[in-house]
């Protein structure tokens, strides 16, 4: 659980998760007047225990921006 400092392509061997979580979204205005976007998952359905708060990440505006870039290139936005 931590605010993303940068994006990079990955060479790990990796395939598709075989289950779906839900994502809550919240804006965190910092000390300084800044806004980050934070990301939580929740577990799965097959969760045993009630649902609880699996990952979370913070992403700040430049974060944001580079994201999107990487999803453009991903699904070949325009």
């Amino acid at each position: 659980m931590a605010k993303v400092r940068s994006f990079s392509e990955g060479t790990q061997s990796v395939k598709a998760h075989p289950t779906e979580v839900d994502c809550c979204y919240q804006i965190v205005t910092t000390d300084d007047g800044s806004k980050l976007l934070h990301l939580t998952t929740f577990g799965s359905d097959e969760r045993q225990s009630k649902p609880k708060s699996s990952q979370s990440i913070q992403i700040d505006e430049a974060g944001a921006l580079e994201l999107m870039q990487v999803i453009r290139a991903a699904f070949n936005f325009e």
